[in-house]
């Protein structure tokens, strides 16, 4: 009996490895960037269970890299409406924001998060500085830029990218030296980024 009891155990336990080997994981496909798959899988979950933040936080995370970001922006307000303190609802908000150019109300969004996170916890708050910086050079706010952008750089000290643009705010701000400091940072990581050559030579031309 002892015996049977046990098969049927380690039956049930294959069945449900193998029920779960087939559950579609929305993560994953977001993470492989198959973002219209990840948002069915999402849309799907969320289907059966209207509160699911988890489902949530992926479809917006896929719906702003699929580039859809008016949906994003509607979803994450819904989902805000569950849990108003998700810090990942914030965040993604915000960045879905940004790409509307709602420059203010993603600047409340990004304040809240770097507010209510620490970097030793907060796998986006690299990016919320860049976004915050990018922000600022819009409003012609370049030391601002500057100070945002340069947490962005010591966060994620290889975004060549964020160099070149905090070299730009520098040379916005009509500090020059700095800014070629800078443009240099993101040359030495990535040789061909035009924008920072050209950034660097005309720093040049005011020294």
């Amino acid at each position: 009996m002892k015996k049977i009891s046990l098969l049927i155990a380690a039956a049930f336990i294959f069945v449900a490895g193998v029920f779960a080997q087939g559950k579609p994981d929305a993560l994953k496909e977001w993470r492989n960037g198959n973002y219209k798959r990840a948002i069915e899988i999402c849309e799907s979950e969320l289907e059966a269970n209207p509160r699911n933040l988890d489902s949530y936080v992926v479809l917006c995370w896929s719906l702003v890299d699929n580039k859809q970001y008016a949906e994003a922006e509607k979803k994450a307000i819904a989902a805000r409406k569950i849990s108003s303190d998700d810090v990942r609802l914030i965040e993604i908000l915000g960045e879905a924001k940004f790409y509307l150019d709602k420059n203010s109300e993603a600047l409340t969004m990004f304040q809240m998060y770097i507010a209510r996170t620490q970097e030793n916890n907060a796998s986006r708050l690299g990016k919320v500085y860049y976004f915050t910086g990018e922000i600022y050079i819009r409003q012609a706010k370049y030391e601002h830029a500057d100070i945002s952008l340069s947490m962005a750089v010591r966060l994620e000290p290889s975004m060549s990218s964020w160099w070149s643009r905090l070299g730009y705010a520098r040379e916005m701000a009509r500090d020059y030296t700095a800014a070629i400091a800078a443009y240099d940072r993101a040359l030495e990581q990535n040789p061909g980024l035009a924008d920072a050559t050209r950034g660097k030579d005309r720093c040049k031309s005011h020294l």
